[in-house]
């Protein structure tokens, strides 16, 4: 029998530097930076441009989450499995978060990053501190854990609140697997159908996306401006060179287990991670991580759960920065902690970084709620690092980001839900589906499905053949 080869899709034709997104973003956080270094009125005035943005972001993004997790669910068929999925993603999260905490307090330990500072107790205001924290007192693990359950299903759309919104998601999807997928196949397809409105709406948003990135980081220069990068040299010099061994860190365990090259991985997601960087926002580019990692072979269920649980749960950078200056608090203070109030501390600050993601002044919340439980300084001394405090933003949002991508390959491996031969191919810059809908109305992607045409779902809920 003949069988007629299928003709080969034309190569895509490469796109003008300036219409890339990553070069129109690179160019805006470097104009905002210039704008807000020259001009700082001007710049702190453009603030409403990036908030502009996060907020558009936010229009879809529990949206999207709840679209993803219970199709994701759905395609999965195994209620048993997603189960497995958030217990092995919380195991991992615990595990990164107390890693990154204790090489928190090691690299403070060798840096003293607060020596001879030798801080007056008397000099400090409390008020600086509660401005920035609206005075919200912690929460306790208890109300921690029942914010997680939503008292009205609206409710935890209309606020946002995506660990409720993932809550009910895995339970409405669970209830399709019980019901049976034939039986709710208008529901799925429904929601397949809004699904890809929403990846369209997203790619609209995306488009805005340098001027969001000019304007957040022409005010967080013109506002807080490069002079305190001397005042906080060795504080922000710790950090950062923490940072930098976290990600080296990083790269070795998402090579040795689920075999991904982080370094490839990293520019096929570049865009995603400078404009993180120019929004000093990993909520910015959720719902485009997301998209990412499916197209990179994790399947929608486990990238459904693990990144937004992560937002909350696995917050690296964060870990690191906390643990640190904890210690440069402390010994700005002239207190040097023994083994016995460092441990203690490791313990407090498990629990207060938990839930840090998206809530103004968090950090300092968790800071707040360690110095008083531990009583070794006073909590007014927190406000010390104001500051320095969005001079960090970059490091966290690069490691937070980073860790919750590594932790979704490993989730995925773990459990059986990673294609890595997708992983190549996306790598490679071959489209799917899912990156059709990304792309502006009008145009067609080289390589794609067509419109209209039966897709095969394979078993890790990605339009790609899965691979025994």
């Amino acid at each position: 029998m003949n069988v007629t080869a299928p003709t080969a899709a034309p190569p895509a034709s490469r796109k003008p530097l300036y219409k890339s997104l990553f070069f129109q973003i690179l160019v805006a956080v470097v104009a905002g930076i210039l704008i807000g270094h020259l001009w700082p009125d001007i710049g702190a005035g453009l603030r409403p441009l990036g908030d502009g943005f996060i907020q558009l972001i936010k229009m879809i993004i529990a949206p999207l989450i709840f679209l993803v997790i219970v199709t994701g669910i759905a395609a999965v068929s195994d209620v048993k499995a997603v189960g497995r999925t958030g217990v092995k993603a919380l195991i991992y999260f615990t595990a990164a978060t107390l890693f990154a905490l204790v090489f928190g307090l090691v690299v403070g330990n060798v840096v003293q990053p607060g020596a001879g500072l030798n801080i007056d107790p008397a000099s400090l205001s409390q008020d600086a501190l509660n401005a920035k924290t609206a005075t919200a007192p912690p929460k306790d693990a208890g109300a921690f854990i029942l914010g997680i359950i939503p008292t009205s299903v609206v409710g935890a759309f209309a606020s946002n609140s995506l660990l409720q919104v993932l809550c009910f998601a895995v339970f409405f999807g669970a209830a399709i697997v019980v019901v049976g997928r034939e039986r709710c196949m208008p529901v799925v397809t429904l929601m397949e159908t809004v699904l890809e409105l929403f990846f369209k709406i997203m790619g609209w948003v995306m488009r805005v996306a340098p001027v969001g990135a000019f304007g957040a980081m022409a005010f967080i220069i013109g506002q807080y401006g490069l002079s305190s990068l001397s005042t906080y040299g060795l504080l922000i010099a710790a950090c950062y060179g923490a940072a930098i061994v976290f990600i080296g860190l990083l790269f070795v365990v998402a090579w040795v287990y689920p075999r991904v090259p982080l370094w490839q991985f990293m520019k096929y997601t570049r865009e995603e991670f400078l404009l993180a960087l120019g929004t000093a926002s990993t909520e910015s580019v959720l719902p485009r991580i997301m998209t990412k990692l499916t197209n990179a072979g994790c399947s929608r269920a486990t990238t459904g759960l693990v990144v937004p649980t992560g937002y909350s749960f696995n917050l690296d950078g964060a870990a690191l920065y906390l643990s640190i200056s904890l210690l440069f608090l402390a010994q700005a203070f002239g207190y040097n902690l023994d083994l016995g109030q460092q441990l203690a501390a490791l313990g407090i600050l498990m629990l207060t970084s938990k839930g840090m993601a998206g809530v103004p002044g968090s950090a300092f919340l968790a800071l707040s709620a360690t110095a008083g439980a531990l009583g070794i300084f006073p909590v007014a001394g927190v406000a010390l690092l104001l500051g320095a405090d969005r001079l960090m933003d970059s490091m966290r949002v690069v490691v937070n980001l980073l860790g919750n991508c590594v932790a979704t390959f490993v989730v995925a491996k773990w459990e059986g839900q990673f294609d890595r031969a997708a992983m190549l191919r996306a790598f490679a810059g071959e489209t799917t589906t899912t990156d059709a809908a990304l792309e502006p109305a009008g145009t067609s992607v080289p390589g794609s499905v067509a419109a209209g045409t039966a897709v095969e779902q394979s078993p890790l809920g990605t339009s790609a053949p899965a691979v025994r």
